[in-house]
Order: structure tokens, then C-alpha cells, then sequence
């Protein structure tokens, strides 16, 4: 089998993000689950390999990406991509820095570019700047993130924190030029010893520029909308207009499990439960004294489940979710509300559940690996950066898998509608 892009995806909801996005410019597309133990489906033009390795320690980010990498290569992969959030989210130390040398290093790449943006979900780099919507990065509700709070919108600077490789700009004025003026642009700041560049975006125009510019990079690092601008660049590749739309969804019960505790999700959620959709609260109390919620949850979701959707969430608003981090520690907390929906995750597909949306980036992790699913074929997208998917294995899942900055206010309710 030889794959035109090989992709590496920090979270799971990164990974159906970027996965969907390519599906869209008509590559046929596999993310799997972490690396690949078992063979992939015939005629892949691409490959996206989901691993949990945002807020992991940096050595093990390293680490996983490595080997996520040997096997992309092993399969004849033309273009590696590195995909991270489109609000860059990273501790001060890392991960993107550390991971991106260990690729730069591993591929003997001179130079490669880093551009998060995302303009369909408002996210847009200007003067190396990471605006969303009309509101700095550094003024935005990721200032308060749980794990990886965003505090500075300067690109460059954030960067150039996580790596010893000097970090430079391609700004708005060369992008808006065109391709021929960007990979110009490159070759100077590679010869002023630059070698990553933050890349300015406002549309997907831009990026379909920024794609071709970097056509002959061995390896390219961005959100999921620089995606749309790189299966151009391989001669031969004819797009499959039907490249998401053959799936058929499983038929079974529905839920959803929320544990992302973003501004978008919280608004979500209260549309969901205004519009009368039966939803069970975790209490953060319960945690810290180490109840069954698992079984208390299911036990509630088991009468509903037969008349529609239920919903099971951990969202809270910032002074709960500091509140029960001050009792159990930052890791811990997550940990715990992980461990419960994944278990929760569980239950429900023990009770019938095979459409089931998950919202938040740490909690899809720990729900996909707790079903021990190996991989997901992706689907037509409900709103940018977020696909239905369907599970491979022995046991198909109809999955949404939604990072918790994305999605329209009504998101849950109407997902159901773009299920195949």
C-alpha cells in the first residue's frame, strides 16, 4: 500500500478533525487508533494516526510520535503531517516544540512551517497572532483551559519557547502574494538560519496557497484546515467526490457524553437539555469521595435510552472545574472524570448504544480506547472539523468525536440528521 499523507494527531478529535477535512478535498481516508496493529483497508490515499499525546509528558509525546512515524513511512507515505490544535494548545514546555524537533530531526527536514489556523471555525493568524473570531488567543475563554491555558496569542513567541530551532514569520502580506511568493519567502528565512515558520492565514484560500507552497516540505505542521490545501500537491491523485458519503451507520440506541468543560460545549449542552433531551449530571463532590457514578449513570440512562437520546456529562463551568482541581490535583481531576465516562462509555454499549457522541479531546481519548476500537472510517461532516465516523472492529459504533471549542450551538441535536 503507498499513502500520499501520513498524518500525526496529537488528540482523537484532532485526528477525526484533520481526517474529515481531507475526506472533503476527496482522499479516501483511515485514522486509526494509535499505531496501526492490523492491516488497513485497501485504497487509502490517506492515513491519520490518532495518539493521546497533547498533555502527556514530552518525553512520551516524543516517543509515540516516533513510532507513529516509522510506520507512515514503512507505508510509503510521500508527505508526513503533524496535527495540532487550532488554538495551539500546549503547555509552556511543550508538546508542539519537542515533537515537531523530534520529526524535524527523525526526517532530516531543514525547514518546516507551523500554521494552526482554521478559518471556518474562526480561527485566523495574522502578524504571527492567533485570533479567534475578533478576540486575541490570549483574551479568549482558552485563557482558562483546564490543562493547557493559552495566555500569550503571539505565535513565535510561544513557539520559540517549546524548541531551540529559531522560529520566524511568513506574515499576511507574502501569504495574500501566493504560493510562489511563500516558498520565496522560505527559502530566505532558511537562509537567515529560520527554521520553522509561523505562517499568517485569513481564509482557506491562504491555505490552499500555504499547501501548494509546501509541496516539496518532507513534512508539514498545522491545525486540520491546512489540510484542504495538500492532496493538490500529488500528481496522479484523482479526488472521490463519494470519498465520505458510502458509510452506512449502525443501526441502535443514541447517547451522548460530554466532558469538555469549553465555552462552546457548556452553550451546547444547555441548548441540548432546553430542547428536552434527558441529561444526568456528574458531581464533582462524588468524585473526590470515589462513589459508583458509573453504575448510578447507567442505571439512569438504561430506563431513557429506549425513548431517545440521553446524555451524560461532566461540563462545569471554570470555578467548579478549579474548585474539584484544588481538591484532587490537575491531573488527577481529569484522570477521574476520564476514567468515570470512559467506564460510563462502556455501559451504554453494553446497553445498546451504537450512535454515541463524545465531546471534548481528553474524554474521546479515554472512551475510543476503553472500547477498544482500533480505528474509524471517516464520515460526512456535521459542522467544520467534526465527521461522523464509523468504528472498525468487530463491533461498528457510529462515533462523533468533537474537540470542545467546535460545533454550532446546536450541534448535538442536529447531528443526528447528518448521520448516513
Amino acid at each position: 500500500m503507498s499513502i500520499s499523507i501520513g498524518c500525526i494527531a496529537d488528540d482523537f478529535t484532532g485526528a477525526t478533525d484533520v481526517a474529515g477535512m481531507l475526506v472533503r478535498a476527496g482522499m479516501r481516508t483511515v485514522q486509526t487508533i494509535g499505531v496501526p496493529s492490523r492491516p488497513l483497508p485497501a485504497r487509502a490515499d490517506a492515513v491519520v494516526i490518532a495518539l493521546k499525546s497533547r498533555t502527556c509528558p514530552a518525553h512520551i509525546a516524543v516517543a509515540d510520535t516516533l513510532e507513529a512515524l516509522a510506520y507512515l513511512r514503512d507505508a510509503g507515505c510521500r508527505q508526513i503531517y503533524f496535527k495540532y490544535c487550532s488554538t495551539f494548545d500546549s503547555t509552556e514546555h511543550g508538546n508542539i516544540g519537542p515533537v515537531i524537533d523530534a520529526l524535524m530531526g527523525a526526517l532530516d527536514a531543514s525547514f518546516t512551517i507551523a500554521c494552526p489556523a482554521f478559518p471556518e471555525n474562526n480561527r485566523t493568524i495574522y502578524k504571527g497572532h492567533l485570533f479567534v473570531g475578533d478576540t486575541l488567543l490570549s483574551e479568549s475563554g482558552m485563557r482558562h483551559h483546564p490543562l493547557t491555558p493559552m495566555t500569550d496569542s503571539n505565535l513565535v513567541r510561544v513557539l520559540q519557547r517549546q524548541t531551540a530551532r529559531p522560529v520566524g514569520l511568513i506574515d499576511f502580506g507574502t501569504v495574500a502574494k501566493g504560493a510562489q511568493a511563500i516558498r520565496d519567502r522560505m527559502a530566505e528565512l532558511q537562509a537567515e538560519g529560520i527554521q520553522i515558520a509561523i505562517v499568517d492565514a485569513l481564509s482557506n484560500a491562504d491555505l490552499l496557497q500555504i499547501g501548494a507552497a509546501g509541496s516539496a516540505l518532507p513534512l508539514l505542521t498545522g491545525g486540520s484546515g491546512l489540510a484542504l490545501g495538500l492532496p493538490q500537491n500529488f500528481l496522479g491523485f484523482e479526488a472521490s467526490a463519494e470519498a465520505g458519503d458510502s458509510l452506512q451507520a449502525p443501526k441502535g440506541l443514541r447517547a451522548i457524553l460530554c466532558g469538555s468543560c469549553s465555552q462552546a460545549t457548556r452553550a451546547q449542552l444547555a441548548d441540548l437539555i432546553a430542547r428536552g433531551t434527558p441529561a444526568y449530571a456528574i458531581d464533582p463532590a462524588r468524585l473526590i469521595n470515589d462513589e459508583d457514578l458509573v453504575a448510578d449513570a447507567l442505571s439512569w440512562a438504561s430506563t431513557r435510552l429506549p425513548d431517545g437520546p440521553v446524555a451524560v456529562y461532566a461540563t462545569a463551568e471554570p470555578e467548579r472545574v478549579q474548585w474539584l482541581q484544588e481538591r484532587l490535583g490537575v491531573e488527577q481531576a481529569g484522570a477521574a472524570i476520564e476514567q468515570t465516562l470512559a467506564g460510563i462509555a462502556q455501559g451504554l454499549v453494553n446497553l445498546g448504544v451504537r450512535q454515541l457522541i463524545v465531546a471534548g479531546g481528553e474524554t474521546s481519548g479515554a472512551v475510543v480506547t476503553a472500547l477498544e476500537i482500533p480505528g474509524l472510517l471517516i464520515g460526512p461532516q456535521i459542522d467544520p472539523g467534526v465527521p461522523w465516523t464509523i468504528s472498525l472492529g468487530d463491533k461498528a459504533i457510529a462515533l462523533a468525536l468533537k474537540s470542545g471549542n467546535f460545533g454550532s450551538v446546536d450541534f448535538f441535536s442536529k447531528a443526528w440528521d447528518h448521520l448516513p
